[in-house]
């Protein structure tokens, strides 16, 4: 059964002055894993004490491109040491999108490298692969076309995609089988066009659908996130975690 997990971007204020303490709140709340976006000075063995502390599993990290490029065999001993074997490119600079050549390239020798030790390189997407091309295709279908399965997963960010102007659920389809992540998270457009992130079922991407999608396709984790919260970021993740017990009792086949 797929399983909850929260990016731990979301609650980067609380980190930052409270790493420990901040992880066993997220465990208390009832979601079972973590993905981590940086590890606030930490070593290894105190990630990993404070993960056997709670029972939360580490399902990812988000590692910047330049860590992938110059820092890879680092990047890949401190993330064995916890017990995670995903790396996620989180994010390309805008400076880097007018060579996708290069990047397309670059996440092939990456995903070979990973592969070689037994981890597992995921791209994750925002709303500018969509709407940027290479050749006929988005970028993110050009890469995922270009890059094989067996070095690169899908880690797909369904909210990025509906503010795309894309359907989730039809790259949901597209992606089944290769796509073991899935970053489900809600918004709403501002008068300004711009989105903000909330809390799940707070706004107006249809996140059930897009759950029994994901379930569907074969998806081990729902990665709950906001980019940013209006309100307190623990908070915010205790509202979301609401909303998911009620979606699984209502069927949603989600182990909570």
């Amino acid at each position: 059964m797929v399983k909850v997990g929260l990016q731990l971007y979301t609650v980067r204020d609380y980190l930052e002055r409270d790493f420990e303490g901040t992880l066993r709140k997220v465990a208390e709340l009832g979601y079972q894993g973590v993905e981590f976006a940086g590890f606030y000075g930490r070593t290894p063995e105190q990630v990993k004490a404070i993960l056997d502390e709670t029972g939360l599993v580490a399902l990812g990290a988000h590692t910047p491109y330049e860590r992938l490029l110059h820092a890879l065999d680092e990047e890949i001993a401190f993330n064995k040491a916890i017990g995670n074997r995903y790396l996620a490119m989180p994010y390309l600079a805008e400076e880097d999108r007018g060579r996708w050549d290069e990047v397309i390239e670059d996440l092939k020798v990456i995903g070979q490298r990973c592969a070689e030790v037994g981890m597992v390189l995921f791209y994750h997407n925002h709303d500018f692969e969509l709407t940027q091309k290479l050749g006929d295709k988005p970028v993110l279908d050009a890469i995922f076309f270009e890059v094989s399965e067996e070095l690169l997963k899908v880690e797909l960010d369904s909210c990025w995609v509906y503010f795309a102007g894309f359907d989730p659920l039809e790259y949901i389809a597209k992606y089944s089988g290769r796509m073991p992540l899935l970053h489900w998270k809600d918004l709403v457009k501002k008068a300004d066009g711009s989105p903000e992130t909330v809390e799940l079922g707070k706004g107006e991407v249809n996140v059930q659908d897009i759950a029994d999608a994901a379930i569907q396709a074969g998806a081990e984790w729902l990665v709950v996130e906001q980019d940013y919260c209006a309100n307190d970021s623990l908070k915010s993740i205790e509202t979301s975690m609401e909303f998911i017990r009620a979606y699984a009792q209502e069927g949603g086949k989600l182990n909570v």
